[in-house]
């Protein structure tokens, strides 16, 4: 996703425009990015952003800017130019080759067009003057040149109505871990009508955040597992941000930290990495029990390894709690012995500080740890350790089934 603040500019005049960043790199002229104080030669820009989307085998959203910064604003009836700016930005990336934008695409060395599906009109913009009426001639314009165009609003739909037209709404959230973990349920009660939540910006932030530490990464999982949980109305999800140069950081926490010749992962990229089948698999019910501490979260869902072709029940949980927590797993609903003991396995994310980090000397010191899972059925006794993140990956045959004991389950699509 290409957005967030450096789209907008502190000021207009320095805002990000699509324009410039294509063609030969030694022809475009470059950006100062006043909102982090850096200059940008433009050589990673719209073209190169699309590619490295279609290169991670991920959808790209392009968030734009709608005529609107941190600090100036386009008047609604001086907006077009802005509006064309961005059909001539969908254009270049899905347009036919022999389409105006299109084919200078196709001259950069891409004929086909890119998967572009979702559009994101401006970026925490929403309560300015002028974002509704410039946000109402993005949509219509947008609607008419491309109906099947997703777009997404910048105000938050998530507590009530909006008062606009939208497929999606944004929803940013950066606070510290007890907070974000306790967001975890903030979904549960959100109409089911409407347009879908993206999270496209979450992250713990402040002290404990560290450069990157545990306690973060568990505190996300919570919220994430929340996310999954509500994935009827939360469409999808992404940590902010992705990359950061460790010689020129102007934001933290991030997700992956490089210098010219190294990189490393931090715990909340690890984290993430628990929920990669989670997109298209099917979510399953699970319920704590009552007298279950506060400090736990779970989940369940069913998905196939496309590796191997196995179906899996996955039961993830967060062990947010200082102590070492003793779970009863029981799954009702399975035929007797479909889970199997071989190839069952458990993956845990945890260290012995729940501030620790990794760096370039300790890349791994917070990673997941893989190991056979013993005696795996439809009832276990397991221990999950003080702040852990933990995945049971149960190889199963079946695919129907319901968890109690750590919860009653019931099937259903995401």
């Amino acid at each position: 996703m290409l957005g967030g603040c450096f789209v907008e500019g502190e000021w207009l005049r320095n805002a990000f425009r699509w324009k410039e960043t294509i063609g030969p790199w030694e022809q475009r002229p470059g950006h100062f990015g006043d909102v982090w104080m850096y200059w940008t030669d433009d050589g990673l820009g719209y073209f190169e952003f699309l590619q490295l989307a279609e290169d991670l085998g991920a959808l790209p959203i392009w968030v734009f800017n709608n005529g609107i910064s941190h600090t100036d604003e386009v008047d609604t009836s001086s907006i077009l130019p802005f509006v064309q700016e961005a059909l001539d930005g969908i254009e270049f990336a899905i347009g036919d080759p022999d389409s105006t934008w299109g084919s200078v695409r196709a001259a950069m060395g891409h004929p086909e067009p890119f998967d572009l599906r979702y559009v994101a009109i401006g970026n925490e913009d929403c309560g300015k003057k002028n974002y509704r009426g410039n946000y109402l001639k993005f949509y219509d314009a947008i609607k008419r040149a491309y109906p099947d165009m997703k777009v997404i609003s910048n105000c938050d739909g998530s507590n009530h109505q909006l008062d606009h037209p939208t497929d999606l709404y944004d929803y940013h959230v950066y606070k510290e871990a007890n907070a974000v973990f306790s967001m975890a349920h903030n979904f549960d009660h959100v109409s089911r009508k409407g347009p879908k939540a993206f999270v496209s910006e979450y992250a713990v932030t402040g002290k404990d955040a560290g450069g990157g530490s545990l306690l973060a990464a568990l505190a996300e999982a919570g919220f994430l597992i929340g996310l999954e949980r509500n994935s009827d109305v939360v469409k999808m999800a992404s940590y902010a941000p992705l990359f950061v140069n460790a010689n020129d950081k102007r934001w933290n926490p991030d997700a992956i930290v490089f210098n010219s010749s190294q990189l490393y992962g931090t715990p909340s990229y690890w984290m993430q990495c628990f929920f990669v089948q989670s997109n298209g698999a099917t979510l399953l019910n699970t319920t704590l029990q009552a007298n279950s501490s506060s400090s736990l979260i779970a989940s369940a869902i069913t998905w196939q390894n496309s590796e191997d072709e196995k179906n899996y029940l996955r039961i993830k949980v967060v062990n947010f709690g200082s102590n070492t927590a003793n779970l009863k797993i029981s799954i009702d609903g399975l035929e007797l012995n479909s889970i199997q003991s071989y190839g069952s396995t458990k993956t845990v994310l945890t260290s012995s500080n729940v501030m620790d980090e990794n760096s370039f000397n300790e890349p791994n010191k917070v990673a997941p740890f893989k190991s056979l899972l013993e005696d795996a059925g439809k009832d276990m006794d397991v221990t999950l350790l003080a702040h852990s993140f933990t995945s049971f990956d149960l190889l199963r045959e079946s695919s129907v089934l319901q968890i109690a004991g750590s919860g009653s389950v019931r099937k259903s699509p995401i």
